[in-house]
């Protein structure tokens, strides 16, 4: 996590080398080290551990589409128009309450250890509770809000940490990290569904809640931090006025695309974020049913949608965070956006067979599910973290929180939309392949929505051009 000045004092008076990482009080009677950054034991333990939770947390979340064709089928739910709403209420609080939990643990620091297995314990009294529960409200209440509640009080140390513990090395490490959630929702889907289809969803929400808590509970104890937190000052508070400045700007929709918004004041920042998630969250949800009642899959290869996206997704984020190591984050944005947007219209727009739908599925992981992945990268071209712990440029966790809550915003709207879009089916027979479905508005939505997320790269290109000709006159 990031450390004060005063801190900073504290430690740098007390430590010749961060690498090195011995040193001695100045009594001489006492010494303490800090471990290495980007390597040894304790910091690859710290990312399994984080690989596990985050693994688990997001995995489940990601998963909720075999939830959503069960849910869809099975009373007393099957009459329920917001189903949707569970898996996009869980995933954008989860996004959207980050924030708020990177916030507090920066205030106070010395607790944040006790946080992941806080937060798993909440984990599990959510979804034994949603097992109980016999309304759709109730499911959003429970699978939807208090599971998210838990599952960002768990997750969220793994991010302040990442930053202590990895410097030229630290897309890869969040590459890795969040290559996990794709991995988890690859093979969670495959279990879930036997799970579903042999005992029910009581049995498959309370086993999932048990599961996730004596899996990573005892990791927990590896999720710590490099640097120690100081006993008598707390970190200050985030200044948030820099999320709105100038420097934000080349990450920022709104100054681009609605023009009414000024590109220095960054009023529409979030919008960036927001299209890149609405574009991302919809198809996860919604292909399995699509599978099943457009091409008629049976249950397998239903899920099979979910699982063909979650694989390519664990191998996309690996990649995506390795390239954000090297190349500008508006160039791995640019690729993320490119790849989506041509696997929308072309693969899932022209599917009339679950072959195509397939293909969809892998480019669809590839590009859109590695967008998280260049966040780091973002974070990098605004500020880092030093190895001593200060902070160079706008705070990364900052950033991290901005980004985060764009993409809550955008998962949050995204269900209560998608629901609206095919509400009337207004497209069915009207046109062919996919168009002509019945999904034709929610695949032509997402891939609008997947190409505008690239917007950062043209808005820094303009940038560029603009200020390379001002020098010339």
């Amino acid at each position: 996590m990031s450390q004060t000045a005063v801190e900073l004092e504290f430690i740098s008076s007390q430590v010749e080398s961060p690498e090195q990482g011995a040193t001695d009080n100045s009594d001489g009677n006492a010494e303490f080290s800090l471990p290495p950054v980007d390597g040894g034991k304790e910091a690859w333990l710290f990312l399994a551990a984080s690989f596990v939770v985050d693994a688990l947390i997001w995995g489940f979340t990601f998963s909720f589409g075999v939830f959503q064709d069960y849910y869809s089928q099975h009373e007393p739910f099957t009459s329920s128009n917001k189903i949707a709403v569970i898996g996009t209420t869980s995933t954008g609080l989860l996004y959207l309450l980050s924030p708020i939990a990177l916030g507090i643990y920066r205030l106070y620091p010395r607790y944040v250890r006790y946080a992941t297995p806080f937060g798993l314990l909440i984990v599990l009294l959510s979804l034994s509770l949603a097992s109980l529960a016999t309304s759709t409200t109730a499911l959003i209440a429970l699978q939807g809000v208090l599971y998210a509640i838990g599952g960002t009080i768990a997750y969220t140390p793994t991010i302040l940490f990442t930053e202590e513990w990895f410097a030229a090395r630290k897309g890869m490490a969040y590459g890795m990290v969040w290559s996990g959630e794709g991995l988890a929702s690859a093979v969670i889907p495959i279990i879930l569904q036997r799970l579903l289809t042999q005992y029910g969803h009581k049995t498959t929400l309370r086993a999932s809640g048990v599961a996730i808590f004596v899996i990573c509970a005892p990791l927990s104890f590896f999720i710590k931090p490099r640097l120690p937190p100081s006993n008598t000052v707390a970190t200050r508070p985030w200044e948030l006025k820099l999320l709105f400045s100038g420097i934000f700007a080349p990450y920022q929709l709104g100054s681009l695309v609605q023009g009414t918004v000024s590109p220095h004041t960054g009023g529409g920042g979030q919008l960036h974020r927001l299209c890149s998630h609405l574009a991302s969250v919809v198809p996860s949800i919604y292909l399995p049913t699509y599978a099943r009642t457009v091409l008629g899959a049976s249950g397998f290869l239903a899920a099979l949608t979910v699982l063909l996206i979650n694989i390519a997704t664990t191998i996309g984020a690996l990649v995506m965070g390795t390239l954000t190591d090297r190349l500008p984050a508006t160039t791995c944005i640019l690729i993320s956006s490119a790849g989506a947007t041509l696997g929308v219209f072309l693969a899932w727009g022209l599917s009339s067979s679950l072959a195509v739908l397939y293909v969809f599925c892998i480019m669809y992981g590839l590009f859109a599910g590695s967008f998280t992945a260049t966040w780091p990268g973002i974070m990098r071209a605004l500020g880092h973290t030093r190895e001593s712990g200060e902070i160079a440029g706008i705070d990364p966790t900052l950033v991290f929180s901005g980004l985060c809550a764009g993409r809550g915003i955008g998962s949050l709207v995204s269900g209560p939309l998608s629901e609206a879009l095919l509400k009337d089916m207004e497209w069915e027979g009207r046109a062919s392949a996919g168009y002509g479905s019945g999904y034709g508005t929610l695949i032509v939505y997402t891939g609008i929505t997947a190409l505008v997320s690239s917007s950062s790269f043209v808005w820094k290109t303009l940038m560029t051009a603009r200020t390379s000709l001002r020098q010339h006159n």
